[in-house]
């Protein structure tokens, strides 16, 4: 059954605002899994722009669900994953320049550091994910270095989904989503594990929720975007219901 990993760098955002305890990621962490998360994702970036080495330290002794910890493919976070131990450790790029990830991992352009980040995490018993596009060239380089878990990029169809005016049945909308398709059945015809995440929010994230395989997906800003307004346990028990819904009338009409 799809589950849902919640991503919490937002609320480490609204902290550091202000340089303050609050609102403090672990407390978040424990509404989210009241709300029904099956995980929760932080990003430790390298310049430490929201969540703190000490938020990991915390989250990791004090959550009950899964820990993904995304980073950067670097001598200093292989590290901190290998001491630390959560769960999956999702390989992501990272830019000082960029608001959020603007695309993902080019595992072909560098097969043999990744390969090493990946076996150095492999020894310390942690899942390795890669973070990339939909893209079969990437699959494939994925799946060579080791990784056990593909996340695709879901940010070029959340971007066509809005400017084709959330019309799902739009042919550039239907164009990314079969992208995703085509992208996550080479993932598992090659024996890795289907996650997908960037940008999904409440109205985009059913077609994808629909996908043959799909494992996890991984949702942040529109969750805690939403949980201003109603609260962050309700803002998750809200999306795990759009997912459930979207899975189950899927594995109706399959029938």
């Amino acid at each position: 059954m799809i589950e849902l990993g919640v991503n919490l760098d937002h609320v480490a955002t609204i902290r550091q605002a202000r340089r303050t305890y609050e609102p403090d990621p672990v407390w978040a962490a424990v509404e989210a899994h009241l709300g029904g998360a099956d995980g929760i994702t932080i990003h430790l970036r390298e310049d430490r722009r929201h969540i703190q080495d000490d938020d990991v330290l915390k989250l990791r002794d004090l959550t009950q669900i899964k820990l993904n910890l995304e980073m950067a493919a670097t001598d200093e976070m292989v590290k901190i994953a290998c001491r630390i131990k959560p769960n999956m450790a999702m390989l992501v790029p990272e830019g000082r320049q960029e608001v959020t990830t603007e695309g993902g991992l080019d595992v072909a352009g560098n097969e043999a550091a990744l390969k090493d980040s990946v076996s150095r995490l492999a020894d310390a018993g942690i899942v390795s994910s890669v973070f990339i596009d939909a893209d079969l060239r990437q699959v494939e380089a994925a799946a060579r270095i080791g990784a056990q878990v593909c996340e695709l990029h879901t940010g070029p169809y959340a971007h066509a989904f809005h400017a084709k005016g959330r019309d799902p049945e739009r042919p550039a909308v239907i164009a990314e989503l079969e992208k995703i398709r085509a992208a996550g059945d080479a993932i598992r015809a090659l024996d890795m594990r289907f996650n997908a995440g960037h940008a999904l929010n409440y109205f985009n994230v059913q077609p994808v929720a629909r996908l043959a395989g799909v494992r996890e997906l991984h949702i942040g800003h529109a969750i805690v975007s939403r949980a201003v307004f109603v609260g962050l346990r309700e803002a998750v028990s809200e999306m795990k219901r759009l997912m459930r819904e979207a899975q189950a009338h899927a594995c109706t009409t399959t029938r």
